[in-house]
Formats: structure tokens, sequence, C-alpha cells
């Protein structure tokens, strides 16, 4: 597995500048909302996937009135190969480095640094449009299969040419059917790569979701796409018309939606707090196990207040997962020094304790 050994942060949302080093197996943060916690597990998570996992543009990752913000980690392979990750974001330009020698591609970085992570924001997959549940599978297919992360960006490109085109109104007709039949080639391997991705997964969802609830309810993943009526080409041209209407792509990858249900129903309507935060942590494991099954060694995992809206038995259920010898290198954060200290030390002897306040981390354990 991969083991981040120690990363220095500057400028990264609340943190001027700080400096951590960490152990191997459960590494604890504590402080209170709004002291930084969440934010250095984004740096971890922005070291991995050269983004950060809320979404937001790296201008909005600056610290108040800072030119530019730093990362950089020291990481152990699990080659045993040692590697530092840095990057640099200033005026717009992101500069990412391994061992001092700069990526040519970004997206090639994508799958070294395998990272899963559970967060309060994750309540977006059950709530919002079909767009954060396309980002979530995209995120995890990236890091095991990069070809299929080239096909999606080739992909959002071809869409983005052939909206241009419908929106200007005077389409060559010719141009369009080269592009979609382009489109068409992409799409085809990204919908059987989404397909597999629920086949696998669904199942494993259900398993740590009864571990989780006590084996309460029956939840499913189904995968919904345009690809599901034919070719991508033939949808194109059938839908043409209602297109140059519209002035817009009515259909493609882009309107793929994956649907949570609990007992047949939708997550988002009939679960509670508490299980649809279940689901979520659910969903969130059963991609760390497909992860760790496709690359040979589990990830790291980021629990950013992972107690939060679950009652005592699931904790407990939660932690004897976690305490397996299946994970790897965690990083947990929760409100409460006194309740994280309590269930860490109970699980394992190797751990650090790191108390967060206004952006500053003081170690403790």
């Amino acid at each position: 597995m991969a083991i981040l050994n120690k990363i220095v942060v500057q400028n990264f949302r609340n943190i001027e500048l700080q400096e951590l080093e960490f152990c191997g197996n459960v590494n604890c943060i504590s402080g209170g909302n709004g002291e930084g916690k969440t934010n250095l597990l984004d740096a971890i998570w922005y070291l991995s996937m050269t983004k950060s996992a809320s979404g937001s543009g790296d201008a909005f990752l600056l610290r108040y009135g800072a030119p530019f913000f730093a990362l950089a980690g020291s990481y152990t392979l699990p080659s045993g190969q040692d590697t530092r990750i840095a990057v640099q974001v200033q005026g717009g330009e992101k500069q990412m480095r391994r061992d001092d020698k700069p990526y040519a591609r970004l997206a090639s970085h994508i799958g070294l640094l395998p990272v899963v992570m559970v967060s309060p924001s994750d309540i977006s997959l059950v709530s919002d449009s079909g767009e954060e549940r396309r980002r979530f599978v995209n995120s995890v297919l990236s890091q095991m299969d990069i070809q299929y992360l080239g096909n999606v960006q080739q992909y959002m490109r071809l869409l983005q040419q052939r909206n241009k085109l419908l929106k200007e109104g005077t389409v060559d007709p010719g141009y369009l059917d080269v592009l979609d039949e382009q489109m068409s080639a992409l799409a085809q391997p990204i919908f059987e790569r989404r397909r597999d991705f629920v086949a696998g997964i669904a199942p494993v969802v259900q398993e740590y979701y009864s571990r989780i609830s006590g084996g309460r309810e029956m939840v499913s993943i189904s995968y919904r796409s345009d690809l599901q009526k034919g070719s991508l080409a033939g949808i194109f041209k059938s839908y043409r018309d209602r297109d140059l209407l519209l002035h817009y792509s009515t259909a493609g990858m882009q309107r793929d939606d994956f649907i949570f249900e609990m007992g047949g129903h939708p997550i988002r309507k009939c679960g509670s707090q508490g299980q649809q935060k279940s689901f979520l942590v659910a969903l969130k494991f059963a991609q760390y196990e497909l992860m760790k099954q496709a690359s040979g060694y589990p990830p790291m995992l980021l629990l950013d207040d992972l107690f939060d809206k679950l009652d005592l038995g699931r904790v407990q259920n939660l932690l004897s997962m976690v305490s397996g010898n299946e994970f790897g290198q965690i990083f947990l954060s929760d409100s409460n020094k006194v309740r994280l200290r309590g269930i860490v030390d109970g699980l394992t002897s190797e751990r650090t304790y790191y108390e967060a306040k206004g952006g500053v981390f003081t170690r403790n354990g």
C-alpha cells in the first residue's frame, strides 16, 4: 500500500504553513468546525487526484490574500520506493512534479496514489443531480483505468464542440455526422465500463450496508443510460431535429445516472439521515474494496466526521470493520477529541493524534 509519511501545506484554504508527519495506520485529527480538519484531508486528496475533493476550482483554495498555494507529500509506494509529489498553483497555472520532474499530463498521475474519502458532503450523491453521481463514478474508475479517464476527457471535449455547433445554429450536417461517430466510438467503452462497475459494486454495497446496519434493510444501485437503447450514433441521429431546435445535445453519456434505492424506493425520499449516511459509507467502503482488488493493495482512506449522524450501534459496527487488517493507512477526523482517542486507542497501537485550531495542527500523541 502507498503510505503518506509527511505532508507540507502552504496557503491552502485556512492553512498558512504546516508540516505534519503520519504513521502507517490510523492518523487522527480533532478540532471544532472550521478549524482546518477537512482542509487537511482535502490537501491529501489533492495530492492524489490533482484537484479538490469538494469540486472547488483552484482559485477558491487559496488562503485569503495569498498569491499561491503549494502542497508536497513524501510517500512510500507499495514497491518500497520512496517518492515525493509536489504541486504549486499560482496565477491560474498549476505545476505538479514527481521527484522534481514535471508531469507532461496531470492525468498520468491519477492512480499512482489511490485514495477514498468519506465526508459529510457525500450527501450530495443522494440528494443532488446525476452530475454528482457521474463525478463520483468517474473519480473511482479513473483511478483504476487510465484509458477510461482518457475516453471521458475526449468525449467531453467533443461534446463541447457539438453543443457549440448546435448553439450557433448554422450546422454542417456532414461535420455533425463525423462528431457523432467519434463520440459514439468513445461512448461505448465508457458505457460498458460504467455498466460493469455497477454490476460489481452493487452487491458489495449491500454487504457493507448489512454490516453497518445490522442487516436491517436492502439497498440497491442501478445504472441508467441512453446507450441502453442502442449506439450513440443512432440515438444522435434520431434526436437530431430536437437537438437542432433546442441548440444542445439532449442525449449522451452526460445524461447517465446511477439510481440508489432502499427497499425499492429512492433512498433520498425514504431513507432517514442515519440510513442515508450508512448507505454512503457502505458505498465508499465498497469503492475501497473494488480499488484494492484492482491494484492489489489498499488505497488511503480519508474519513471526515465519520461518526456524524450515526447511532452507537452503527458506529460500533463501523469500527469493527475499520479495525480489520484489510484496511491500510487511515486518516480520521472528529470534532470530539475525547471520543476519537477513546475509539482509536481500542483499535490499534500505531496511531498519531493532531488537534486543529485556526489552521494550525498540534501533535498530541
